[in-house]
């Protein structure tokens, strides 16, 4: 009876216990389960590469705003007025992000291009004149970029024309752009902005009044003559630039599109939309800000090291002289790997502008992401934008006029869209219950009245 009894008890001991084991393998493996779904804690540089991976059309803007043009205005700043235009880079950081994020919203709500919003809010004739102003200055910055990229090629290899360095560079561009995803190309162009952190490591190499620097920075210094207006209007344009507009607003509906067709997004949710526009609000200002850095550090360069030795720069040879007495007999090897470097980031940004702004004029199917076979009316337009710019090259111009002056005709122009952004940006009907805000109102009003004021300054005492 004893024994029976003390069976029973080891037995339900025994139940009890796998009873127990049961219960803690089962939370256990909820545990496990619920340790997995969660999130895993990156490493800084783990967090570093996935900033860097969904950085986008914010980074590649802000970089290919420095192109050739842009290293040749800010060096001919830098030369000719030393250290008086260094304000210019701290002034228009905020002007250049805050015109930026409007094109970025407007792409993002209207899931549409500027020159479409336009056609569809506004009157067709409109989008003509945008067009009219547009299309033409970019083709002629393309023209510049490839005789900038040309003229230090030849430099390094002297016996080989630079027209047919343009050729081969133009012919490049147009073959990455038709047959490579748009997505493998911009992982390109975000890697070769990194050619621009040449211009960040120079100045540091030789001694440096940095209270003057600082001094010159903070206080703007203009000077009411012909050459000095040029330059300004030029700093502006080709930091403030109509391409940009362009290429921000459509790149970001690109983007949210493709994000939508993939299904990582929900179509048309509010509550997405506000965060997407949040995303690219950050990812802009980076991208402005990185852009308004290398802008402050090629003005310092040129005006520490030309001022007063070279006076106006007449060719890239003398550009590159902006870096010889540091770097010795690499600093045509370093100056030319910048120009080089951003006109391979710029074309492809000013040829796809073209190719955006003629598709919505003339409802051409495509965009950046389909295949020639889907959209061939769209790559055309951006092929024939970069043969014409070559073309350009042919006239005899000097590559350092052409790079400047495609940088003063921006100026003169961008006012112009820039009125129409304020106003479809603050057009309820249009952008619902993302208008703009009162610092973006300030912002992008006295950004149009420096540059109208700058332009018609210049068109005043003669061009």
């Amino acid at each position: 009876m004893t024994n029976s009894k003390t069976e029973n008890q080891s037995e339900n001991q025994s139940e009890n216990n796998s009873q127990s084991v049961e219960v803690q393998n089962k939370l256990g493996n909820k545990l496990e389960n619920k340790l997995e779904n969660q999130p895993k804690k990156l490493h800084f540089l783990g967090k570093i590469k996935q900033i860097w991976e969904k950085m986008g059309p914010g980074l590649v803007t802000g970089a290919s705003d420095d192109d050739p043009s842009g290293i040749a205005t800010y060096s001919q700043a830098g030369s000719l007025f030393g250290l008086n235009t260094l304000w210019t880079a701290v002034f228009t950081f905020p002007l250049m992000t805050a015109i930026q994020e409007m094109c970025g919203r407007i792409g993002l709500v209207q899931r549409q291009g500027i020159i479409a919003v336009i056609k569809q809010y506004y009157s067709k004739k409109l989008v003509y004149l945008v067009a009219l102003i547009t299309v033409p200055a970019c083709i002629l910055n393309i023209g510049a970029n490839l005789a900038g990229m040309g003229a230090v090629a030849n430099m390094l290899v002297p016996k080989v024309n630079s027209n047919i360095f343009s050729v081969i560079f133009g012919i490049l561009i147009c073959i990455s752009m038709v047959f490579l995803p748009y997505r493998k190309i911009e992982k390109t162009l975000k890697w070769s902005a990194f050619v621009l952190l040449v211009y960040l490591i120079v100045p540091f190499l030789v001694a440096q009044d940095w209270i003057g620097i600082i001094r010159s920075a903070a206080v703007p210094q203009i000077q009411f003559n012909k050459q000095f207006l040029t330059i300004l209007v030029a700093i502006l344009g080709t930091t403030i630039s109509p391409y940009l507009f362009i290429w921000e607003a459509s790149m970001e509906k690109e983007q949210l599109l493709e994000q939508e067709r993939k299904h990582i997004l929900p179509v048309q949710n509010h509550e997405n939309l506000h965060r997407e526009i949040k995303s690219m609000q950050k990812e802009n200002l980076f991208g402005m800000f990185f852009s308004n850095l290398i802008m402050f550090f090629i003005i310092l360069t040129a005006g520490t090291i030309l001022f007063g030795k070279v006076g106006e720069i007449q060719t890239v040879d003398q550009a590159a002289r902006a870096l010889e007495p540091i770097a010795g007999q690499y600093a045509y090897l370093l100056f030319a790997i910048g120009v080089i470097g951003t006109g391979f980031l710029a074309i492809p940004v000013l040829g796809g502008a073209c190719a955006y702004i003629l598709a919505d004029l003339f409802d051409f199917k495509g965009n950046i992401n389909s295949k020639f076979r889907e959209a061939p009316n769209f790559y055309l337009s951006l092929i024939v934008s970069i043969l014409v710019g070559f073309l350009i090259t042919l006239i005899g111009i000097s590559p350092i006029d052409m790079l400047v002056g495609s940088s003063v005709i921006y100026g003169i122009v961008s006012p112009i869209l820039i009125l129409f952004l304020l106003f479809i940006c603050n057009n309820a009907q249009i952008m619902g219950k993302f208008t703009n805000g009162k610092l973006a109102n300030t912002l992008g009003i006295t950004c149009f009245v420096l540059m109208t004021v700058c332009a018609a300054s210049l068109l005043f005492v003669g061009l």
